[in-house]
């Protein structure tokens, strides 16, 4: 069972920048497609960004495409989510998820994911 742990969140100004990272450990994150998905109090954990394992492909959702930006360093075993642009609406708590071994590809939805970090804060304001 891989492990992940979520760092970089924080408490930043509207127009700000934060770099979320994910470090697996326990286990390898290669073959595997990771991504992020956040939570906001009250709402329904919602996917942001995926990229597969060779990071030739990723995935935005709409409310953050052209902000934030998904990599990859799989010899770290690490994923980064840079954001950029930060709106008060992007205030979540941010998680790291890896799909099961051999899904290298796209996904979007949380049944997609078999591994869950315990989330960071991210708090914007205005």
């Amino acid at each position: 069972q891989v492990q992940l742990v979520e760092s970089g969140g924080g408490m930043v100004q509207a127009g700000g920048s934060l770099r979320l990272s994910c470090a697996a450990s326990g286990g390898t994150s290669s073959s595997r497609a990771m991504g992020w998905f956040r939570q906001a109090p009250g709402k329904e954990r919602e996917f942001v960004s995926v990229i597969t394992w060779g990071g030739s492909s990723t995935a935005y959702a709409d409310s953050v495409r052209g902000r934030f930006t998904i990599s990859r360093d799989n010899a770290k075993n690490t994923v980064y989510l840079q954001m950029n642009s930060l709106k008060p609406e992007d205030t979540a708590v941010y998680y790291c998820a890896v799909r099961p071994f051999g899904f290298r590809n796209i996904a979007t939805t949380t049944a997609d994911f078999g591994s869950w970090g315990q989330g960071t804060q991210v708090t914007v304001s205005s």
